[in-house]
C-alpha cells in the first residue's frame, strides 16, 4: 500500500530531526531561522498536547495514545481500497502518532523544536510529527466534508 510510505517517511523524518536537535542544540535555547517568524527552539514536552502537564496520569495518556494509534490503524486498513487522499491523510496522522509515541516510550517526553510566531505572539513549539497529524486531520476533514464517497453505479432498465 503506497500510503504506508507516507507513514514511514513521517516517522523517519520526525525521529531524524528530533535526534539532530537532541544531539546539536542545547535544551531551552532558541535560534532565529527566518528572523523572529521561525525559530529553532529546543524544548521537551513531558505532558500532552501543547505542553499540558498531566503529572502521574502520563501513563494513562500514553495508553490513550496507543489506543488511538490502534484505531487509526483500523481506519487505515478499512480505507485500503478507498480514496487515495483519505489513505494519505490517515497515513500522515498515523506517522505522527507513531513518531510522538516512540518518544514517549523511549524517553518519557517528546522533543519539540519548531517555533513560529510574530514578536511575542508565538504558537506552541511543535515537531514534524505534530505537523503531520495536523495536516492529516485537516486533509481528512476536507475530504470528509467536500468529497463525496464513491457510489456504486446503478443499472437502469428500460421498460
Amino acid at each position: 500500500m503506497r500510503a504506508l510510505w507516507y507513514t514511514a517517511t513521517v516517522v523517519v523524518l520526525d525521529q531524524m530531526t528530533k535526534f539532530l536537535v537532541r544531539s546539536n542544540v542545547e535544551l531551552h535555547t532558541s535560534t532565529p531561522l527566518l528572523g523572529n517568524l521561525l525559530r529553532l527552539t529546543y524544548v521537551e514536552n513531558s505532558g500532552i498536547v501543547f505542553g499540558i502537564t498531566v503529572g502521574a496520569a502520563l501513563p494513562l495518556f500514553t495508553g490513550f495514545n496507543l489506543l488511538a494509534t490502534g484505531i487509526i490503524c483500523y481506519y487505515f486498513y478499512r480505507e485500503r481500497t478507498g480514496h487515495r487522499a483519505t489513505q494519505a491523510a490517515l497515513a500522515l496522522v498515523l506517522g505522527g502518532a507513531i513518531g510522538n509515541l516512540m518518544d514517549r516510550l523511549m524517553f518519557g517526553r517528546v522533543v519539540d523544536f519548531i517555533d513560529v510566531g510574530l514578536g511575542s505572539h508565538r504558537w506552541y513549539v511543535f515537531n514534524v510529527a505534530d505537523s503531520a497529524v495536523t495536516v492529516g486531520v485537516i486533509l481528512y476533514l476536507i475530504i470528509s466534508i467536500f468529497v463525496a464517497p464513491p457510489t456504486e453505479s446503478v443499472k437502469v432498465e428500460s421498460a
